[in-house]
């Protein structure tokens, strides 16, 4: 009995890290899925705010028979909003650490809100200032997202993924109007008002920088939990 009790304490240290990497494990399938959830409701309460700023300055029209009495909203934009948003921001942090480039320009929750108020903004020009014309209109909303990606970003993953989410987010949109599902008001880029891709390219900037700083925060919970483990 004595040579048992002897002979137990190594196989427990064998267990012990692999209970612990399980652990671990599951804890950051766990953290990926909370974020991804966070994610896809901040996408959503953006759709139906943005929207609505949208709808009310009959930028964009949609058939009446597809609104609802949410924010005057078509039932099916916040919930694909929601999960491209997810989807931007979990992407952001993955391609920073394929790349083996961590983000750590202006990493704090106040400059993250700081990029949610001036992307609201941009889209509120958009739909409330009034230009002589739409090419000016999108130069200045270029400038402006341009000048986002600047501030709160300034890295070359951000810029290309902005840019590619711009691109596919236009396509599909000028896909979406040509199918009569809704329409833009004076198109003059094919179906669609020219500045539409610097709205894309600013969400886009904007949900990949809230996906860094949810993946951070989530990387110092669980580096503090192993630490205490």
């Amino acid at each position: 009995m004595a040579e048992e009790s002897r002979a137990s304490p190594p196989c427990s240290r064998v267990l012990r890290p692999s209970l612990s990497l399980l652990t671990g494990s599951s804890s950051r399938r766990l953290s990926l899925v909370i974020r991804g959830v966070l994610l896809f409701l901040i996408g959503v309460f953006l759709a139906l705010v943005l929207n609505l700023l949208q709808i009310q300055r009959n930028v964009t029209l949609f058939p009446p028979d597809v609104l609802s009495s949410i924010f005057s909203s078509a039932w099916w934009v916040p919930p694909c909003c929601g999960t491209a948003s997810a989807v931007i921001g979990l992407l952001y942090p993955c391609i920073d650490k394929h790349l083996g480039e961590p983000h750590r320009f202006k990493r704090e929750w106040s400059s993250v809100m700081r990029c949610v108020a001036v992307f609201v903004g941009i889209n509120h020009a958009s739909a409330k200032v009034d230009f002589a014309n739409n090419v000016q209109l999108s130069l200045t909303l270029a400038a402006l997202s341009i000048g986002l990606w600047w501030t709160f970003d300034r890295s070359r993953s951000g810029l290309g993924l902005g840019i590619g989410i711009a691109f596919l987010a236009t396509v599909v949109t000028q896909l979406l109007v040509y199918n009569g599902v809704y329409q833009y008001t004076s198109p003059d880029f094919l179906y669609v008002r020219s500045w539409i891709p610097c709205i894309f390219f600013a969400g886009g900037i904007t949900m990949g920088n809230i996906g860094r700083q949810l993946a951070m925060y989530e990387c110092k919970v669980l580096g503090e939990k192993s630490h205490q483990d």
